[in-house]
């Protein structure tokens, strides 16, 4: 049984009887299903909905594809295309803040790829270019070789993680119409008046005014930054003890 779209056959497996529609092709579908999957989100994802998208018949994807895990995979390699890559002149410290940044704003602009970047392989075109520059980076860091990996997962998920709930925090507050602030002040609203949390909601208080920022984002921005800082102060950290120097 095949697993992924990018491994075995390249081309669908079942035989078709009717011709293949006109002006269709495999880009032009996966562009639809990454329009489709903003839009309406991966839950109502369907070729029925994608078929209508592109005016034709359901059937009529499967010239292309053999299932829609298939077209979710392409969709998902598909915008990683958007990670821009880093400066090549810039040290490793500021390629790696500049790749973590690209990648956490890929998350929160489509927040479908956050279940599938779980679930597929990630072994797509676009995937791998994103995977190498990356590996780029963390070999100039100068750690040994064995804390290499540890490094890369040090620092992409908590990206991953902090992209993910970013992501869905904005479109709540896009659902519900209101903006992150005032979805922000509601819930903290609602929390203050309950007597029992008064503790835990003062203590709040002196964090939110401690981190410093008058918005949502502010804050949020002032959290990535310092937090990728402290992950990036471990590497040079643990790259010093090991008596190993960056390139």
């Amino acid at each position: 049984m095949r697993t992924s779209v990018w491994l075995g056959r390249t081309a669908p497996s079942r035989s078709r009887r009717t011709e293949s529609p006109a002006g269709l092709d495999r880009n032009r579908i996966t562009e639809a299903s990454v329009r489709l999957l903003d839009a309406d989100g991966l839950a109502k994802f369907s070729m029925r909905r994608l078929a209508a998208e592109l005016d034709v018949t359901a059937m009529s994807l499967y010239w292309y594809v053999d299932t829609k895990d298939d077209l979710l995979e392409l969709a998902l390699d598909s915008v990683y295309a958007e990670i821009a890559p880093p400066r090549e002149d810039a040290d490793w410290q500021d390629r790696l803040r500049a790749l973590a940044r690209s990648y956490r704003e890929l998350l929160v602009r489509h927040i479908w790829i956050s279940p599938l970047a779980g679930t597929f392989l990630n072994i797509g075109p676009n995937s791998m270019l994103f995977s190498y520059a990356v590996q780029d980076i963390v070999r100039d860091t100068g750690l040994p070789l064995e804390r290499q990996t540890g490094a890369l997962s040090a620092v992409f998920q908590f990206v991953y993680g902090f992209g993910t709930v970013e992501g869905h925090f904005k479109a709540r507050c896009d659902a519900t119409g209101l903006t992150q602030d005032e979805y922000h002040q509601q819930a903290m609203g609602t929390i203050r008046a309950q007597p029992h949390l008064r503790q835990i909601v003062e203590a709040s208080d002196d964090l939110m005014a401690a981190r410093g920022g008058d918005t949502v984002e502010e804050m949020r921005e002032r959290d990535f930054v310092f937090a990728l800082d402290l992950v990036i102060a471990g590497i040079e950290a643990v790259r010093d003890r090991t008596g190993s120097s960056a390139q």
